[in-house]
């Protein structure tokens, strides 16, 4: 096993099981090679001659082992992080630093999700595993990032608002706002998933209303993250959407959302809302 592990860069057991390409391997057969670098198709040119370069030059026999030593390294610094110089860093320093971190992420998230779900009976056992794994461990990074960063944020205060709508598009904004301000409520508006996110690290709103099809993360996506957390669930959140009633129904008990607004709307169906704030 170990002879296996060396000169392909894959595990001969993985949770408790022995690997499909392991037994293929004691076979004989051939053994699909971690140089032809999936996870680096999904970066630039120059990011992937960098992480080639870095490689080759520390020894490294792949680009997937570089990036394990990577994410072990992030894990084993954590503490040092958090007692040292990130909690001096400013409110946007940090910002930048969510959006480095979490953007590369979910695109890496996002392939796998889509191959797991699209093309899942056409992959071979030892490839759909990698890709499993890859998204789990996807998954638990990416808790790790928010809580680090969460523990990070030491000078919270209430926000200036009482609604924090996170949509897409500047004419539906700039219309919802002078609605709500006409009814006595103040709305913050911001115009992607991560700058909803960042807004609602800097204080916690009364409600949130939240467009799906975003720039950059699913509105359903953010909606489950905000759900899940601790710190956030108990604040009501109404998704607004032109996609169809019907699906978005399907992924209302996924979601825990409080409800739903279609577009187009009526100003009288925002008044379900007031019964949150």
């Amino acid at each position: 096993m170990k002879i296996y592990q060396e000169q392909t860069d894959k595990y001969a057991i993985w949770r408790g099981t022995i690997t499909e390409g392991f037994k293929k391997w004691l076979k004989g057969e051939k053994i699909y090679d971690r140089d032809k670098e999936r996870i680096s198709l999904y970066v630039s040119e120059e990011k992937k001659t960098n992480w080639q370069n870095f490689k080759e030059s520390h020894e490294y026999s792949t680009i997937s082992a570089l990036i394990r030593d990577s994410v072990d390294y992030y894990i084993e610094k954590k503490s040092d992080l958090l007692s040292g110089g990130l909690r001096g860093m400013n409110e946007k320093t940090l910002s930048n630093i969510s959006h480095a971190l979490k953007e590369p992420l979910t695109t890496i998230k996002g392939f796998s999700q889509l191959l797991l779900e699209n093309y899942k009976e056409e992959l071979d056992d030892d490839v759909l595993s990698t890709i499993k794994n890859i998204f789990d461990q996807s998954m638990l990074l990416e808790n790790k990032i928010i809580n680090i960063l969460d523990d990070i944020q030491t000078d919270e205060s209430e926000p200036q608002y009482d609604i924090l709508l996170i949509e897409d598009d500047l004419a539906t904004i700039r219309l919802l706002t002078s609605y709500f301000e006409s009814k006595g409520y103040k709305c913050k508006g911001v115009v992607s998933g991560t700058k909803g996110i960042d807004e609602l690290r800097a204080g916690v709103p009364k409600l949130i209303l939240l467009d799906i099809i975003l720039p950059d993360i699913s509105g359903y996506e953010i909606c489950k993250m905000i759900k899940e957390h601790q710190k956030y669930k108990e604040i009501p959140i109404f998704l607004l959407t032109a996609i169809p009633g019907s699906e978005v129904e399907k992924k209302m008990p996924e979601t825990k959302a409080n409800g739903y607004i279609l577009k187009p709307f009526d100003f009288s169906d925002f008044e379900i809302l007031f019964q949150h704030i």
